[in-house]
Formats: structure tokens, sequence, C-alpha cells
């Protein structure tokens, strides 16, 4: 090989010079990704107290990093308390209206707060007294998609009234599939009457695709709409008999089941209604209290403390005027 010139030797040695300021470059950006990874990671926190555990994740959903402090708004009163829970809407029991309000018509996953339209409808459509086979495998179930369930088995019989406690204490996705099926024959059909319901309840940010709430694309609903829900399955009086129980025992050979909403021992006069849990939802309550016979229902979406947060709007609440005509 002959002798390089000393252009040549100052041409290769400015592009070698150019490629190792490149891989330098980047291998601080890859270095630099990895730690911010690190640390997004270490910050993450997951309550994994749920009430129903999904198995899907929504690309375009922040699955669960802790919610930021929200930001000081000009629409909170002074006083208002800190509260961690990015969807909020607090109505009064009496009449529906709105005692306060943060985003509350944001649509998104209500996680199990959907059983409270499978309950409302399964009453619309039969009585508590109705008898339903089971087809449904809950442990089956639980082992496919970490479904929190009652613990059905195939061939089982039982009310819809012990399913429906079934339904709302343990938050059993094996009932809502079974109450679905015995009611309209599928849960594709069921769903439809869920639907249905939420138009005739005037619940316009609300689309279900499911009677469980495991997550699903296309399944969404608000604080709002929520909140408007529990009202009217607490005008109703097996189920606001049953949201407020803390265990019953079927008539089954099983044990008893117990009720997930700790709210219900936690504040003083707390009566309802139904906590919920994905990844992708974070944590989400709607909750009634009763004080000196003013019932408030509070709903509060992707919390991460929902019971703090609700036991904040309901004290901060109850100090207001009521909204009622």
């Amino acid at each position: 090989m002959g002798v390089l010139s000393r252009a040549t030797r100052g041409g290769v040695g400015a592009v070698i010079g150019v490629v190792l300021a490149v891989f330098a470059l980047s291998a601080g950006w890859v270095s630099g990704s990895i730690y911010a990874d690190r640390l997004a990671t270490e910050a993450c926190v997951v309550d994994c107290a749920s009430s129903t555990l999904g198995a899907s994740v929504a690309p375009s959903i922040a699955r669960a990093a802790p919610n930021p402090r929200p930001a000081a708004s000009a629409r909170e009163p002074d006083g208002f308390p800190f509260i961690s829970a990015r969807y909020i809407a607090a109505i009064e029991g009496a009449c529906g209206a709105v005692i306060f309000g943060r985003d509350a018509h944001g649509r998104f996953p209500p996680a199990s707060l959907t059983k409270l339209m499978t309950a409302a409808v399964a009453t619309d459509q039969a009585g508590v007294d109705m008898m339903i086979t089971s087809d449904i495998d809950g442990l089956a179930l639980h082992e496919a998609t970490g479904s929190t369930i009652m613990g059905l088995e195939p061939g089982m019989q039982l009310s819809l009234l012990d399913l429906l406690y079934g339904l709302l204490l343990p938050s059993g996705n094996d009932a809502a599939m079974a109450i679905a099926k015995g009611i309209s024959g599928s849960e594709e059909a069921f769903v439809e009457l869920m639907n249905e319901k939420a138009k005739s309840l005037a619940l316009d940010d609300t689309n279900f695709t499911n009677a469980h709430g495991l997550y699903e694309e296309g399944l969404h609903s608000s604080a709002y709409d929520m909140a408007i829900l529990a009202r009217y399955v607490m005008q109703n009086a097996d189920l606001r008999r049953i949201v407020s129980t803390i265990s019953w025992q079927p008539r089954w050979d099983g044990p008893e089941v117990w009720n997930g909403n700790a709210f219900l021992t936690e504040y003083d006069g707390a009566d309802g209604v139904k906590i919920g849990f994905t990844e992708e939802s974070k944590q989400t309550i709607v909750a009634s209290a009763t004080r000196d016979g003013r019932r408030i229902i509070a709903s509060l979406m992707s919390s991460d403390d929902r019971y703090t947060d609700a036991e904040r709007l309901f004290d901060w609440a109850f100090e207001q005027p009521s909204s009622c005509p």
C-alpha cells in the first residue's frame, strides 16, 4: 500500500473523529434513556388491593405512575382539600345536583364500577328470586385473567339475589357473567341492555363493552355518570341493602362472601356503594354517605388513595350548603 498523503491522512482522521463523536453521543443517549427508564420504574407505585384485575393493556392510558398533584384550579373553592383522584364528582343524593366536579365528564375506564350497571339492569329485568344456573368456572376465570370471583362452578344454581351479593361484595366477575347469561342468554345481549339503560339515564359519557369491568377498548364512563348511576342504584331497596352489607351467606355449600369496600367501616355514615381497580384505571370508588338525613354521593376515578380521597371529599362536601332547590 502506498504512503498516504497528508491531505488523505487528514481526511481519514476527520472521518474517524466524526464516527467516534457520533458513537459517544449515542452511548450517552442510550445510557441516559436507561437511567430515565429506571427512575420512572422506581417511581411507579401501584396499589394492588384490587376489586378487579385486568389482563389487557391500554397503550394510550398511563398505567401505574402516581397521579401528579393536581394544580390549583380557579374553579376549586378556598379550603378545598388535596385529592389525588384525577376525576371527581360529588352530587346530592336527594336531587342529583352537583356539589363539586373536577374533570367530571372526562371519559375513563371505570373498572368494576361497571358492575353497578350490571346490577341495575339485572333488577330491571328479573326478580331477585329468579334462579340462574351458572356455566362459569370462577377458578379458571381467575387463573386466566386475575379476576376477583365469588367462586362459582359450572352447574351451580343460585338465586339472582345471591349472585348480586357475589357481584357487588367481592366484585365477582364470575357472578357478572352468570347474571348476564342467565338473564339475556349471552353477555353480548346483556351489554346491549346496559347501554340502553345508560342512554335512558342520560349517561352521555358512558359506553359498556362487558358486564364486569375488565379493561377493553371502548369501555368508558365518567365520574359524573358513575355518581348518577350510583344514585339510581341507591333508589333500589334491594341494591341499597346489598351495597351496605359487610358479608353475606349465599345458599350454597361455600363460605360467606365479604364486601371489599373498606370505606363502609372507615367513614361515619358510609352506606355504599362500590370500588374498582385495574392497572389502566387505577383505584376507583363511588361512595355514599348520609349525615343528618342528607345523602351525598361521591365518585372518584384514577386515584392513588381512594379512601383518603373519599374521606376528604365527604368532609368538605358536608360542610357546604345543600345544592338542592
